[in-house]
This record gives structure tokens, sequence and C-alpha cells, in this order.
């Protein structure tokens, strides 16, 4: 499973960061909320706020942020809890290998053009019936495909 979006990479961390902070403060342009941005915003938040309790706390972070920024969060579209899971699985893995050593544009980066950072990833372990069903983008469910520790 192969994606046709052209990665967009990060300059430096100031960008990242100014993406978290945005995030946090529900100021982000809709339109700066990519894929990219999602994972950029979790790694800043995984490495530099560990006063955030990230599997608790992004939900509900993204979520008023959806709603601040004109979206709506209901069963078929905003936030989807079992997506944002994933992916937060994959950031906690993939700067668990990488460790912290190195500046965050370049850890986010790196993140972003392996498979734990592709736009599919979660489709390698959910079925699509599964991924985008009501109770999975209420509640996190297990996956159907791949056991999660495989991320």
């Amino acid at each position: 499973m192969m994606s046709n979006f052209e990665v967009r990479l990060f300059p430096d961390d100031v960008s990242i960061v100014a993406i978290g902070e945005r995030l946090l403060a529900a100021t982000l342009p809709r339109d700066a909320w990519t894929h990219e941005a999602h994972l950029a915003a979790c790694c800043w938040l995984m490495r530099d706020r560990p006063d955030i309790a990230i599997e608790r706390e992004l939900p509900e972070i993204i979520s008023a942020y959806n709603i601040a920024s004109g979206g709506v969060n209901d069963d078929s579209q905003g936030y989807h809890e079992t997506i944002t899971q994933v992916y937060i699985a994959a950031v906690k893995a993939h700067l668990h290998e990488e460790g912290c050593d190195m500046p965050l544009y370049v850890a986010v980066n790196k993140l972003l053009l392996s498979k734990r950072g592709g736009r599919d990833l979660p489709l390698r372990f959910y079925s699509k019936e599964l991924l985008f069903s009501v109770p999975a983008r209420r509640t996190f469910v297990p996956p159907d495909r791949a056991d999660l520790d495989q991320i």
C-alpha cells in the first residue's frame, strides 16, 4: 500500500514548534493541519512536553482544535480515536528507536519518510471496514489484520 502524496518535510525545529504551539492554542490555520503536521506535533509533544499525557490528552487537544477551526467531531468526520492512537504508538516507537539526540526536525523528517509515517500505516493493521467504522472513530478498537506490537 503506497500513497501517492508527496511528503512535505520540515526545514527546522522552529516550524514544528510553531505547529505544536498553535495546535495547543487552537489557532493553527485549518489548511496547515496536514498529515505531516499531525505527526510533527505528536513528536514535539512527546519530546518536549512531558507535562502532557499524550494518549489521554491528545484526543481532547485535537477535538478542541477541530471545533475552534470550524470543524466538527461526529460519526463521520473530525477526530478519530483509533487512527490517533495508532500514530501515537508509531511516533513512540520511532522516537524510542531513533533516540532524542538529534534535532526535532531530523527526527520528524525521518519518521515521515519511514513506513511508520505513511498515510496508509493504519491500514497495515486494520481493514478499511473496521478502521472507518463509527466505533473506531469514537473509541480505540483493536486491529483485525495485524498486531500493533509490529508497529
